[in-house]
């Protein structure tokens, strides 16, 4: 069953539109939206949870449309954002208080764990503290009060390898009772091929795919060879082309690989593919 589901969504700004972005997300699993810088994650997002207006489209969340439950719905959701900077001057204990009087499930006892677990010193001031330790304690808040649906945007940001594996591990446990999910962005493709079970890509506003993670891989494939076996139909059908020295390499659907012959083919990389995505429409 879908904790959240999203329909034809649209919101357009002079130089950009967000197009017709639609997804949904299980209850028990965790979904890695990627995309590169400026491709509409952080807008997506915004939009979902009505912190921009969108032109049009809907969000349910736990079989409820967002917009006319949100107040409701806010109480399960942990919501961390990119730039949640705020009261910088305030000490972490104050922004804690007033932050914890939003949600009736509010837990201290979690909140104290994960400040302890995160080191994260209340005393501090927010403008104190690290970008690492931020985004550390901007979680501790998402995780204290039993959301059911997390909404984190790039949330690895800043944090040392161990510590973003120490969070994926966290993020694993939380949907282990199947009834809560995670929906994260992210540009740090290792973190998604540790822990996530569906993917979805946005590219100039638009999503390109949203499927599980294995299958979205299996959607495509690198094709490799020497100049002289790249024909104008094969050419035709690659997302983008990047010449090298000794040939040519290019991304294309799995459906079309019957026209790659005997040219070597590979499964791609999330990297690989969010790459050549940038690529398309140039020939390097």
């Amino acid at each position: 069953m879908a904790i959240l589901e999203v329909q034809h969504l649209h919101k357009r700004y002079e130089k950009f539109h967000l197009n017709d972005v639609s997804f949904s997300l299980e209850r028990g699993y965790i979904m890695g939206f990627i995309g590169i810088n400026g491709a509409g994650k952080t807008t997506t997002l915004k939009s979902m949870l009505n912190m921009v207006h969108a032109d049009s489209g809907t969000v349910r969340l736990l079989d409820r449309d967002f917009s006319e439950h949100e107040v409701a719905l806010k109480q399960e959701l942990g919501i961390m954002l990119g730039d949640m900077n705020l009261y910088v001057k305030k000490r972490v204990s104050l922004i804690t208080a007033v932050v914890r009087r939003f949600y009736d499930n509010w837990d201290d006892e979690i909140y104290a764990d994960y400040c302890r677990k995160f080191s994260i010193d209340q005393d501090k001031r927010l403008s104190e503290l690290s970008q690492g330790m931020r985004t550390k304690y901007f979680l501790t808040l998402a995780l204290s009060h039993h959301a059911r649906l997390f909404i984190l945007d790039e949330p690895t940001t800043g944090l040392d390898p161990a510590a973003r594996d120490d969070l994926l591990e966290i993020f694993q446990k939380l949907v282990e009772d199947g009834e809560k999910s995670v929906l994260f962005s992210t540009h740090i493709t290792s973190d998604l091929e540790k822990c996530a079970d569906y993917i979805t890509y946005i590219h100039q506003g638009q999503i390109i795919g949203s499927a599980e993670k294995d299958e979205f891989l299996d959607t495509y494939r690198v094709v490799k060879g020497g100049k002289e076996a790249l024909t104008e139909q094969l050419q035709g059908k690659l997302i983008s082309l990047r010449n090298h020295s000794f040939g040519f390499s290019g991304l294309l659907r799995s459906a079309d690989r019957q026209l790659c012959g005997d040219l070597q083919l590979e499964r791609p990389t999330l990297d690989d593919i969010m790459i050549y995505y940038a690529k398309k429409g140039s020939t390097l």
